[in-house]
């Protein structure tokens, strides 16, 4: 990523549809878990510009949020954000205890880790973080056939398809208590661009993370609504997607090794 893409990240983190929908799908998914108010240690692995950790309180209660990213540039607008509690890190090597955290989150982290093997690397340092019984959040972009510019501007290395991350965090050392796609409607609008624009031999360059031109601007609303109509559906527990832009597992700490 280059230093335009952690200013625009931070820019449009509060409200661009994309964050603000995955946020509501992040709650249907974690709020079960985590009902009353209680004092929890949580770790985003892979904070970026700190959009997640104000967001993370609600599960914190007289807890604490901490923050890590290999990028200092990340760091720095999280502490214009008013985060502290960070870390520059790689989330291969957590400079954190065993047992540290109560809930540990991953937003399209582990796409990003570049290295074969090093994704399970840090699905292992993630678990060896958690008490046992403790929850990972893990998200991830689907579909290795999905790959785009947005992926080389990103500096993206890998996509899973949901079984394949279900699979690598069970062999880590979790449990799965829920693994399910998102960002499903719009998955049939996103692989019909990605054709056009193959067919007809346009490239298709540079991060998606960018704010929406002032004519669309009432898409915002819109999308934002669509990934809201998908998080009410999975606030039923048995409810999962087949397929869509993003891979989620939630999952348990089994045990210490």
């Amino acid at each position: 990523m280059q230093t335009q893409d952690y200013t625009d990240l931070y820019a449009l983190e509060e409200e661009l549809w994309w964050f603000a929908g995955m946020r509501e799908i992040t709650a249907a998914l974690l709020d079960p878990l985590f009902p009353a108010p209680a004092d929890r240690v949580i770790l985003d692995a892979g904070c970026g510009t700190g959009g997640n950790l104000d967001w993370l309180r609600r599960y914190a209660g007289g807890g604490r949020v901490v923050g890590i990213d290999l990028v200092g540039t990340a760091l720095s607008f999280c502490r214009e954000r008013g985060h502290a509690r960070l870390a520059q890190a790689s989330v291969t090597d957590l400079p954190f205890a065993d047992g540290a955290f109560d809930l540990v989150t991953s937003f399209d982290v582990l796409v990003q880790v570049p290295g074969a093997g090093a994704d399970e690397q840090a699905m292992r340092e993630m678990c060896r973080v958690l008490r046992p019984g403790g929850i990972l959040f893990a998200r991830a972009a689907a579909y290795e056939w999905m790959r785009s510019g947005h992926d080389e501007a990103l500096g993206t290395a890998r996509r899973y398809a949901l079984g394949e991350l279900a699979a690598r965090l069970q062999g880590a050392g979790f449990r799965l208590r829920r693994a399910t796609y998102a960002n499903s409607l719009l998955l049939p609008v996103a692989a019909l661009r990605r054709l056009l624009l193959k067919r007809v031999g346009l490239a298709d360059r540079g991060s998606d993370v960018k704010p929406l031109p002032p004519r669309l601007a009432w898409l915002n609303r819109t999308l934002t609504g669509v990934l809201g109509h998908e998080a009410r559906r999975l606030q039923n527990p048995s409810s999962r997607y087949g397929a869509g832009l993003s891979a989620i597992c939630v999952a348990e700490k089994i045990s210490d090794p």
